[in-house]
């Protein structure tokens, strides 16, 4: 269970940095207020699931899934250029992720 807790919050990480960006600076209420949801959502869940699962692990997978999601969300919408480099080191962030759920 802590492991389905710990990815719901990585993805939530990816939802709240893309809701930060949108608020331009708190001035557009919708994303501010998807931001601030998703931040305590996101916060609370790594907080419970470091309760079972070592802090470096949890941290390091739920740092790699918002990262990875919000990378791959500048690609879909244009505001990052997908290059076979950053595919290439995409990639190799996902392998580590499953290494480290693989190892723990």
């Amino acid at each position: 269970m802590a492991w389905f807790v710990l990815i719901v919050s990585g993805v939530l990480e990816a939802v709240w940095a893309s809701a930060l960006a949108a608020s331009h600076g708190f001035s557009r209420w919708r994303p501010a207020v998807l931001f601030l949801v998703s931040l305590v959502l996101s916060m609370t869940g790594l907080a419970w699931a470091m309760t079972s699962l070592p802090t470096g692990t949890a941290y390091a997978v739920w740092v790699g899934i918002g990262a990875t999601l919000t990378v791959l969300g500048g690609f879909r919408t244009g505001q990052d250029r997908a290059t076979w480099s950053k595919s290439l080191l995409l990639l190799l962030l996902v392998g580590s992720i499953i290494g480290l759920k693989a190892v723990s």
